[in-house]
């Protein structure tokens, strides 16, 4: 039966292995191996810091910090929701990338760094709409490079730490009106006890009840996800 086994179903074996290279195509080959590695290293930098996943996932912290819920909802479900929403948002973006830069490479019609500015178009786009005039200059000037005339003349290394700096800016924004509501009633149960009397009961375990009760009400995840939504537009 072994034998059987031996002659009729066979093992893979990977070989790993370095060699002189024969041809110059087999050093562009590997090149491109590398490259494709090291996107893929970058890749979770690249989605937080060029789309609107930064924004997302942290106005969805401060509404349940404003809830004074500790891990409700937990960490994995504000982190996928944030990364859907953040799908949802650059899917346009996504899409142009994919048929105007993937799909030529993939087919030969264009080079590699050809496609990786032909891709990068889209992103770019994004990240200017979003990003405030006054970061922007604040990182050309730190850079001591000459005020650009057209978007094209900014380089990317150069557009990344404004967006984000900008989307910070944004996301606290938003972050501090959600907060506004919810501070009132904590004021407002603080003072209540304190009228009663009832120093020692904390006030947070009578407040977080009427917070999730008023942020169930108004629909809360439905008008804040709206808005989110409303501010990339």
């Amino acid at each position: 039966m072994i034998g059987l086994l031996q002659t009729t179903l066979p093992f893979p074996r990977l070989d790993v292995a370095i060699g002189v290279a024969e041809n110059p195509g087999d050093v562009a080959v590997t090149l491109q191996i590398l490259l494709v590695l090291t996107v893929l290293t970058l890749a979770p930098a690249i989605l937080i810091l060029m789309t609107s996943f930064t924004r997302t996932v942290i106005v969805l912290s401060f509404i349940r910090n404003a809830l004074g819920t500790n891990q409700v909802p937990p960490n994995q479900v504000l982190i996928g929701l944030a990364l859907f929403l953040t799908f949802f948002i650059m899917a346009p973006s996504f899409s142009t990338v994919y048929t105007d830069a993937v799909l030529p490479y993939i087919n030969g019609e264009l080079a590699a760094e050809e496609a990786l500015n032909i891709g990068l178009a889209p992103i770019r786009d994004f990240m200017f709409k979003q990003t405030r005039e006054k970061d922007l200059e604040m990182f050309i000037s730190m850079r001591g490079s000459e005020r650009p005339e057209s978007p094209d003349d900014v380089d990317t290394l150069t557009l990344i730490p404004a967006f984000v700096i900008s989307e910070l800016k944004t996301a606290f924004q938003l972050g501090f009106v959600i907060f506004i509501p919810f501070l009132v009633i904590d004021m407002i149960v603080a003072s209540t006890l304190m009228a009663m009397g009832m120093m020692m009961l904390p006030p947070v375990m009578i407040s977080l009840p009427f917070k999730i009760l008023l942020f169930v009400l108004v629909d809360g995840w439905h008008l804040v996800v709206r808005s989110l939504l409303v501010s990339f537009s």
